[in-house]
């Protein structure tokens, strides 16, 4: 018998039928003897539904009655699943976010766990194995109003109850059935990954792939939670996500992230001087503008040392970035401000790639081959990734795919 926590996102309880086949499932496992927590989405589109009512109530609008609203998508789902489970002889109950309670920070639309009580679950579970129905995305502020979680918040709900109850594994059903060396949509050379580390799947998701939601994935890494993605339409083996082992090493690279929703801005020109940096991303962080790639060059020009500094961002952020480096002009003192949003970001991603050499020249050696021309680089231990042009984004990963043999087995495959 294992303690199981098991995940269905909104595609997966689209309607009726979609959550009879949710239930199905719930009950395999639960007549093999598994204690289960299940923890789903609201029903596809409701949540973007219940989004649009708030913002076509009221242009300026009280987050807290924000997340009141957007919150009843999960509560319609825990309902409807749990009598779907007791038509089917399941001994199952629902519970709300603020039942258990799952506690937060007292922050409305993109809050974080605190601490979940687990108490009166494991208790039935004891009991008489009853299945908790559990909602994501939902929590409980110290001031006792309902939050919300934030987009994909329904993973980090999922892993963190995992973590709480000290459960085996988390299963989390999707529409794929596993996490793949790159988009299958980009190169159908694509192959689904047996396995993957926690490290290695934080740095995907960080870096663009949709299958599993980042904070999802850190908790599952800080708290030590084996995770499974699994199709909830079709019954194929996932992918395990897991500590990382030493056979994950001989795989160099594991796979290809890219992400569209990339902007470059670059200020040239700048004194070198200390400070500056602080004034250029100090007022970007305090304007919650997410920076990702950070790049600065040296020159000096008849004895005057100048930098020139480069970053991405957000497209949508893009405009207020601009508008926050126009108005910091005075302390930044640049020659000229340039952005361009016509450019996506490539990264490989692997642990091998701590413990291998020649991946840098493989990886442009590549890129050199198909013209195709790198704006910005950015290194980690276990990544490397590229700024392009957005046109030359889907060749890039084919190319990459190729050159790092990523449509063949695994290392780990290969020895078996």
């Amino acid at each position: 018998m294992a303690r199981i926590v098991m995940k269905f996102g909104g595609t997966s309880v689209g309607d009726l039928d979609r959550i009879r086949n949710v239930a199905r499932r719930v009950k395999a496992a639960h007549d093999d003897g598994h204690e289960v927590a299940v923890v789903v989405s609201a029903m596809s589109g409701e949540t973007n539904r219940l989004v649009g009512l708030v913002s076509d109530a009221a242009a300026l609008y009280d987050t807290r009655e924000y997340d009141v609203v957007v919150s009843t998508g999960e509560q319609v789902t825990v309902g409807v699943l749990s009598v779907i489970l007791q038509s089917m002889g399941i001994d199952a109950r629902s519970w709300l976010g603020w039942q258990l309670p799952f506690c937060t920070e007292d922050v409305h639309g993109n809050a974080r766990i605190l601490d979940i009580d687990t108490s009166e679950i494991e208790r039935r579970f004891a009991e008489t194995r009853e299945v908790a129905v559990v909602p994501g995305f939902q929590g409980l502020s110290p001031r006792n109003r309902i939050t919300t979680l934030g987009r994909g918040g329904s993973d980090t709900s999922a892993v963190a109850l995992a973590a709480a109850l000290r459960a085996d594994r988390c299963d989390i059903y999707t529409d794929v059935d596993g996490v793949y060396t790159t988009d299958p949509r980009v190169t159908d050379k694509a192959r689904k990954l047996d396995r993957v580390s926690h490290e290695e799947m934080l740095e995907m998701a960080s870096l663009g792939a949709k299958v599993l939601q980042t904070r999802s994935v850190s908790i599952a890494m800080s708290q030590g939670v084996p995770l499974q993605v699994l199709s909830s339409f079709e019954d194929k083996p996932g992918t395990m996500v897991t500590a990382e082992d030493e056979s994950m090493e001989k795989d160099v690279v594991s796979g290809i992230a890219f992400s569209r929703d990339e902007a470059r801005v670059t200020l040239i020109g700048i004194p070198d001087r200390p400070g500056v940096a602080a004034a250029i991303f100090g007022a970007l962080g305090d304007a919650a503008i997410n920076v990702d790639m950070i790049v600065q060059s040296r020159t000096v020009i008849d004895g005057d040392a100048k930098t020139d500094m480069t970053f991405t961002c957000g497209q949508s952020d893009l405009p207020r970035a601009l508008t926050l480096m126009e108005e910091r002009y005075d302390d930044i003192q640049y020659t000229e401000l340039e952005s361009d949003e016509d450019v996506a970001k490539v990264s490989i991603v692997g642990v091998g790639m701590r413990t291998n050499s020649g991946v840098a020249k493989t990886m442009f050696g590549a890129l050199a081959e198909k013209n195709i021309n790198i704006k910005v680089i950015t290194t980690s231990e276990i990544k490397t990734s590229v700024l392009v042009g957005a046109d030359y984004m889907e060749l890039a990963v084919r190319t990459l795919h190729d050159a790092f043999g990523l449509e063949g087995p695994s290392a780990a495959d290969s020895q078996v």
